[in-house]
C-alpha cells in the first residue's frame, strides 16, 4: 500500500431497510473519522440520502464511480443497486436482500483488484439475502467461499476486554455434538491461537476452552464429549506448546468473571459464546472474521428493523467496527514488516548466572 495514502476502507450498506444506514451515517458525521481511513460505501446515494433527510443527520458524501475516485474529505457512495430501489423502513423484502447481496459482491470484487483494504459490513436480513448466489448462514461463511482460497474462517467476537470465538457456528442446537470432533477443535484452536498472535500482537496466546455439556459433563453423567474430545484435545495441543485451558463450564466460568485471565475463549456452539458477550460488551463489541487474507470487520448487532427511522439506534459498534479493522490492518502490517527485516539473532549466555541478555556477541558468522 501507498504510504501517503490512508487506508481505504470497503463498506457495505448492509439491509437497506435495517439501522445500516443510521449507524454508518452517524459514524461518519463525526469529522474526525476521515483522519484514520478513507470511507467507500458500497449501496445506494438515494437511500444515503433518504436516510440523511429523514433522521436530520448532517453527514457528508460524494457519488463516485469507483473506489479510486474517493474522496479523503468526505463519505464516498459508490451506487451499487437498482435506481427503483425502494426504502421500506423495518420491512423484510427480498428487494431488500438482493440490494444487499449486490453491495456484498461489489465490495469483494474491489478489495480482490485492491481496490479497498479491507471490509466493513453493516447487518443484514440473513432471510431475504438468500438466492442462487448466496446459499450460506451468513457473511463469515460468504466471505470464506469467495475469498478463502482453501483456508478456513473463524469468527470472533471480541471488544477490548475479550474475544469469543465459536467451535461450530450458524449450526441447529441437535447437530452441535456430533461436529465437535477432536479434528475441529484442533483446526479452530489453532487458528484462534494464529489470529491472537499475528491479529492482535499476543506472542503466547492464553486459550480457555469452555465445555459441551452443564457441570462440564459432571464426570461422564451429564455427557461423554468433554472425557472422550475436549479433554484429550487440550491435551495434545499443551504438550505442543500449546497455553490451552478447561474445559470449563460456562456459567461458573463467565459467573466467576474468569474469562478476565485469558486472551480469548473458545465456545462450543453459537449462544454459548455471544450470549454472555452481548451481555458484557454493553453495545461495544465487533465480529470479526479471522483466519483469512482479507480482514472483515461488522457490528455485533442485527438490522434492528424495530428502531429503523425512530433515530434512536446507537453507532458505537458500528464505529468500533472501523476502529478494529484498522487496528488489525496496521498489526498485520507491522507483523510483515518485521519479518522482512528480522533483528539478529540474540542469545543468553548460559555460563553467566544472571541469565542478563548479551548484545555483544557477534552471531553473523
Amino acid at each position: 500500500m501507498d504510504k501517503k495514502r490512508k487506508i481505504r476502507i470497503g463498506i457495505t450498506h448492509g439491509d437497506p431497510n435495517g439501522i445500516g444506514y443510521e449507524v454508518i451515517l452517524k459514524t461518519f458525521q463525526d469529522e474526525q473519522m476521515l483522519e484514520f481511513c478513507t470511507p467507500v460505501l458500497y449501496g445506494s446515494p438515494k437511500a444515503a440520502a433518504y436516510y440523511r433527510k429523514t433522521l436530520g443527520l448532517q453527514t457528508g458524501f460524494s457519488i463516485v464511480q469507483n473506489a479510486l475516485e474517493a474522496s479523503n474529505e468526505r463519505l464516498s457512495v459508490i451506487n451499487c443497486c437498482d435506481d427503483n430501489l425502494k426504502v421500506e423502513m423495518g420491512a423484510s423484502e427480498p428487494a431488500a436482500g438482493a440490494a444487499a447481496l449486490a453491495a456484498l459482491e461489489r465490495a469483494v470484487k474491489d478489495y480482490q483488484e485492491g481496490a479497498i483494504d479491507l471490509i466493513v459490513t453493516a447487518p443484514i436480513n440473513k432471510h431475504t439475502i438468500q438466492s442462487e448466489d448466496f446459499h450460506f448462514p451468513g457473511h463469515t461463511e460468504y466471505l470464506e467461499d469467495r475469498l478463502g482460497n482453501g483456508r478456513h474462517a473463524l469468527m470472533i467476537l471480541m471488544n477490548d476486554n475479550l474475544r469469543v470465538a465459536l467451535a461450530t457456528g450458524h449450526l441447529p442446537l441437535k447437530d452441535v455434538s456430533a461436529a465437535i470432533t477432536k479434528e475441529l477443535l484442533i483446526d479452530k484452536i489453532n487458528r484462534f491461537a494464529d489470529s491472537l498472535k499475528l491479529d492482535f500482537g499476543i506472542d503466547k496466546p492464553r486459550i480457555a476452552v469452555l465445555s459441551l455439556n452443564p457441570h462440564a459433563g459432571d464426570n461422564g453423567l451429564l455427557g461423554d464429549e468433554e472425557q472422550k474430545v475436549i479433554q484429550p484435545v487440550i491435551e495434545d495441543l499443551t504438550a505442543k506448546g500449546r497455553f490451552v485451558f478447561g474445559p470449563y463450564a460456562a456459567d461458573g466460568f463467565f459467573g466467576s468473571n474468569n474469562q478476565t485471565h485469558f486472551d480469548g475463549v473458545l465456545a462450543m456452539y453459537h449462544d454459548q459464546g455471544l450470549a454472555p458477550f452481548k451481555a458484557l460488551s454493553m453495545g461495544s463489541g465487533v465480529n470479526f472474521t479471522a483466519g483469512l487474507d482479507v480482514i472483515r470487520t461488522s457490528p455485533d448487532h442485527g438490522t434492528a428493523f424495530g428502531l429503523v427511522g425512530k433515530n434512536e439506534a446507537d453507532e458505537s459498534s458500528f464505529r468500533t467496527a472501523i476502529y478494529t479493522a484498522i487496528d488489525i490492518y496496521r498489526q498485520r502490517m507491522q507483523e510483515r514488516l518485521i519479518r522482512k527485516n528480522p533483528l539478529r539473532k540474540q542469545y543468553f549466555d548460559k555460563r553467566d548466572d544472571s541469565d542478563k541478555l548479551r548484545l555483544d556477541q557477534d552471531t553473523t558468522n
